[in-house]
């Protein structure tokens, strides 16, 4: 088997100093019979289930605190899976890399595709923050790819960090669905919506520029 060397994992967001303690914390308590794959799946199962409570929600709204509940058991399970790998010295890069990440993929569209069909949120308005979304996990992908730096934050915002906005805005919808801003009428996940396009765009363009110029300095022709 050809040598594998793994990218160099980048997390600086506001709550990772905290979040991996309680992660090792947890991954040292789990019961031997649970392994990373196991966690895995309780992550893309939380993602799927939050993207149905979303549908579901369509006729009846107490189904958004299915939605924030179970973006919390994709917190356990997508957070986990590699901690466990690593606490146990069982680890296997390519595998779980790849597995994970294809995974997130799949959630991520059962998630956003459950907004989308929510009523909570218009269909364009979706389809635009999947495209956004791919379009940063792309450019991360790539960089761990050529760069050898798997970057699992911008600033202070990781997925932990998003999770927590979505799930607390989630809960405003219970109440809150629609905003008023001036004298016309917008629903709540469309505005932030639009405000998770812009962000998502922006970090994609900023990284890549980086990565661009990073690269083209190394291999710059003679």
């Amino acid at each position: 088997m050809s040598e594998f060397k793994s990218a160099a994992r980048r997390q600086e967001s506001l709550l990772a100093p905290f979040e991996r303690t309680a992660l090792i914390a947890l991954a040292r308590r789990m019961p031997g019979w649970i392994n990373s794959d196991h966690l895995t799946f309780v992550g893309f199962l939380g993602m799927a289930l939050a993207g149905g409570c979303y549908y579901y929600a369509k006729w009846n709204s107490l189904a958004l605190v299915g939605a924030a509940v179970s973006l919390g058991i994709n917190w356990f399970g997508d957070s986990l899976d590699g901690t466990l790998a690593r606490v146990r010295d069982r680890q296997r890069p390519r595998y779980g890399f790849y597995v994970d990440h294809i995974v997130d993929s799949f959630g991520a569209i059962f998630l956003i595709g459950g907004m989308g069909l929510s009523g909570y949120m218009t269909g364009t308005v979706a389809l635009a923050v999947i495209i956004a979304y791919f379009l940063l996990a792309i450019e991360i992908y790539l960089a761990a790819y050529t760069i050898g730096v798997f970057r699992l934050s911008f600033g202070v915002w990781g997925p932990t960090e998003l999770r927590i906005i979505i799930a607390f805005g989630t809960l405003v919808l219970l109440k809150t669905p629609i905003v008023t801003i001036g004298t016309a009428k917008y629903l709540l996940c469309d505005i932030g919506g639009l405000v998770a396009i812009v962000v998502l765009t922006v970090f994609a363009i900023h990284s890549a520029v980086q990565n661009t110029m990073h690269l083209y300095r190394l291999e710059r022709l003679r």
